[in-house]
């Protein structure tokens, strides 16, 4: 592909990246409305995943060993169930636009894992994403004074713990054997990951009723399933071939704004000062903790959520 003719799909990937991602939180709430939100989120993952794995396989790629598929059971667990099924849970409780604003603190807990692992020093911008991050999640969850609506300190968090299991996930995957194609390792962590949270709402007493269910929840559903696990995730994987790291994960930023205008715009969800001083304070935190000097990285997806 030509660079003139690379660049319109360029953009256009940086804005289904940019947009869908952001709309995830919004899509969940919606789906959740009238769907349990473990068994909606494991049809979700099972679905996108088995479409993903047949297709790629179509197309060439190999078939993954066992080894494969024990990395992706694993990964898939941390990854889907605990990071992206907590936080379903979550959004019955709190605002879709807060639960992306503390997703968005993921970025900054990996670079803090790291940095206890390695036993290497943080730098001065570490410290101060680490303390602007923590500000804005104790002002989402803070005082009601702060703004004209506290937040569900149960959810939020949920949340938080998700980002925990993401971040555990994501750090797990780096040293372990995974499969070459990055598509079908990603199918792979739906599979097993969808699965999970099929048994996970099965063992809460989850007996979804498609019959109850409305047209807005299962089109949501479909959103989800196309949108948000095909197509975007597709569009990330191609941009970090063909665009450098350091622009890619400029979604992480883009990402919780794009969702709390959303939730403000389309579900009514509030929009106070709390909410915007929160969301200044965890961009900044993102910004700050993911520019290190030296080459740098891409931020783990922290949406497909």
């Amino acid at each position: 592909m030509t660079r003139t003719a690379r660049l319109p799909a360029v953009l256009t990937a940086f804005a289904t990246v940019y947009v869908v991602w952001g709309s995830t939180y919004l899509a969940i709430r919606f789906a959740i409305e009238t769907l349990p939100p473990f068994t909606m989120a494991g049809t979700r993952f099972v679905v996108a995943g088995a479409l993903l794995y047949a297709v790629v396989r179509a197309r060439g790629a190999a078939a993954p060993s066992a080894v494969h598929w024990k990395t992706a059971a694993i990964v898939g667990t941390l990854l889907l169930v605990g990071g992206i099924g907590t936080t379903t849970w979550a959004i019955q409780r709190i605002p879709s636009g807060v639960a992306a604003l503390l997703v968005a603190t993921l970025p900054m807990w990996m670079v803090l894992i790291d940095a206890v692992r390695s036993s290497s020093r943080p730098t001065l911008p570490v410290v101060l994403g680490l303390v602007l991050g923590i500000a804005g999640i104790a002002i989402l969850i803070g005082p009601h004074e702060l703004g004209t609506e506290s937040v569900d300190i149960v959810g939020a968090l949920a949340v938080v713990g998700a980002t925990l299991s993401w971040s555990a996930g994501s750090i797990y995957q780096r040293g372990a054997e995974t499969a070459p194609d990055s598509l079908v390792n990603v199918a792979m962590q739906m599979l097993v990951g969808g699965a999970l949270l099929l048994v996970v709402g099965a063992g809460f007493g989850e007996r979804p009723d498609l019959e109850a269910a409305s047209s807005k929840s299962l089109l949501s559903l479909a959103y989800l399933i196309v949108f948000g696990s095909l197509i975007a995730y597709s569009a990330y994987v191609w941009l970090l071939d063909v665009s450098t790291p350091a622009k890619v994960s400029t979604y992480a930023y883009v990402n919780p704004v794009v969702a709390v205008l959303l939730g403000w715009w389309l579900a009514d969800e509030v929009l106070d000062t709390r909410v915007i001083l929160a969301g200044a304070a965890v961009v900044a935190a993102v910004v700050l903790m993911t520019r290190p000097a030296g080459k740098p990285k891409p931020v783990p997806a922290s949406a497909p959520t």
